[in-house]
């Protein structure tokens, strides 16, 4: 059975258009993880800063997995956009 994971992440005022180009810059890698089925980048349309990804996984291992492999380059990159460290959650069918 598929696992889905949402996750959230809110933008810094003026910061919004990069977070946006980031995480849109990153859901082709996550697509190609081992274990990833799809990988969907959506915009709050009432609150601009906010945004979620919705991951399809083949399992939650797979997901966590995929996470310990992303550059520590990377995460240096977003933080500094982020108001608060993302979060997420794991769901079934």
């Amino acid at each position: 059975m598929s696992t889905t994971r949402i996750s959230n992440f809110e933008a810094h005022d003026g910061m919004a258009d990069a977070l946006h180009a980031f995480l849109r810059s990153i859901v082709p890698l996550i697509e190609k993880a081992p274990g990833c089925e799809s990988c969907q980048l959506l915009r709050n349309q009432q609150n601009t800063n906010a945004f979620v990804v919705i991951e399809t996984w083949s399992s939650i291992e797979a997901h966590q997995a995929s996470v310990k492999d992303i550059p520590p380059a990377k995460i240096a990159e977003v933080m500094p956009m982020l108001v608060s460290p993302p979060s997420g959650t794991y769901y079934a069918t």
